[in-house]
């Protein structure tokens, strides 16, 4: 079973790629579900066709569903919240202590990929196919594995409590997993959702983006979390790429000056994300609408090739603990050694080597840290960060 997530920022276009990609896979023959964790829900709309919170078949080898569980867990839990905080309060426990205690960080983000698992699992797919939140949302929803297990391991104290009060609305909303009969159960479920998230044999995340700059910056972001947190990228996808500037179709002016604003921006992509691999998706002059549609442009922008297939292998960033610092280390197989040139510009470090340049958004832990040494070992760019001088100093 392959598990394929597309992130984006809103209105790159995410819910189109992924509408594509799920029908291009169940044209060549794999039993496919496409989900959307996306609150404005526009899959429908991508697809023309009614959805619901359980799979509906689409076409052949092709189940699309919208989760609603978001919502529903936002109404409900805020009740549960108070009845634990009332209590936990009366155990002794301080107001703002029992109110931070009771709400337990992400279980809507929790109920949402419980479930995307559970389809995945039980429904006998070969592939599902996750059209995510935007991008800021769709880091936090996949942060949620970690910050659950986390919060489970400390609450022990009072999981009995906790957990006496929050069974039914569980029960409710996660009908036939038995194994939430109590947090204990629960987080063991969480760390099997862990395992498959951050497993590249079953697990890829696509980056979608556009030919701009705001777009570029947050995909950045997105790339170093999700790095940092282990998960998997294979691949970014380039959407509504215009044709080269000095076409004969760009009578226009301002089409013209459309496509030569989008060069810059194109290669850029191209080159910053390597050493993913980057996919063109042409602009058409027409929605794409319906599974034919969405299939076609699958064919378009893969070719031949299986669009769920894993694309690229390998951490993208690592970040060591080193004394008082921590090392940054970007695999870069493909940059000839040469000087290597190097400015932090706020969250924001530029490397240059060569001819090559690449802008990485750094981790929130490295921004009021000095970077203070790069250097290639091995394929590998290695940048040493250390607290400020005056931090050091005093």
């Amino acid at each position: 079973m392959r598990l394929v997530l597309y992130l984006g920022k809103g209105g790159v276009g995410k819910t189109t790629l992924a509408a594509a990609t799920a029908a291009r896979a169940a044209q060549l023959g794999k039993r496919t579900l496409v989900v959307s964790t996306d609150l404005a829900h526009s899959l429908a709309d991508a697809l023309d066709a009614p959805l619901s919170a359980e799979p509906r078949r689409i076409s052949d080898n092709l189940w699309a569903q919208e989760i609603n569980v978001l919502d529903e867990m936002r109404a409900h839990w805020s009740r549960v919240q108070e009845y634990v905080t009332n209590v936990l309060k009366k155990q002794g426990i301080g107001d703002v202590a029992a109110e931070e205690m009771a709400l337990i960080p992400g279980m809507d983000e929790i109920v949402a990929l419980l479930n995307i698992h559970r389809q995945a699992r039980d429904g006998a797919f070969d592939v599902v196919v996750v059209d995510a939140a935007p991008t800021g949302e769709t880091v936090r929803l996949l942060s949620m594995p970690e910050t659950f297990l986390w919060y489970a391991n400390q609450a022990k104290g009072w999981k009995g409590v906790a957990m006496n009060a929050a069974k039914p609305l569980l029960k409710t909303f996660l009908p036939g997993v038995n194994v939430l009969d109590s947090l204990q159960k629960l987080n063991e479920q969480v760390a099997v959702l862990r395992g498959v998230l951050t497993d590249p044999d079953v697990s890829s995340y696509r980056l979608v983006v556009t030919p701009e700059k705001m777009v570029i910056k947050e995909a950045l972001r997105a790339e170093t979390y999700l790095a940092l947190f282990g998960y998997p990228i294979d691949g970014v996808l380039c959407n509504r790429v215009l044709p080269a500037p000095e076409g004969a179709e760009y009578r226009d002016t301002l089409l013209r000056e459309m496509a030569e604003q989008q060069r810059a921006y194109h290669e850029q992509i191209h080159r910053t994300f390597a050493p993913l691999p980057v996919w063109d998706v042409p602009y058409r002059s027409r929605e794409i609408l319906g599974a034919a549609a969405l299939a076609e442009l699958g064919a378009t922008v893969w070719g031949g090739e299986d669009p769920t297939r894993v694309y690229h292998r390998g951490s993208l960033q690592e970040l060591t603990r080193q004394g008082e610092g921590y090392v940054l280390r970007l695999p870069l197989p493909h940059v000839e050694m040469g000087k290597v040139g190097m400015l932090k510009k706020g969250d924001d470090l530029i490397v240059e080597i060569g001819n090559f340049k690449r802008d990485v958004a750094l981790p929130t832990v490295l921004v009021p840290m000095e970077a203070t040494v790069a250097r290639m070992v091995n394929g590998a760019l290695e940048v040493t960060f250390t607290p400020p001088t005056a931090a050091r100093s005093a």
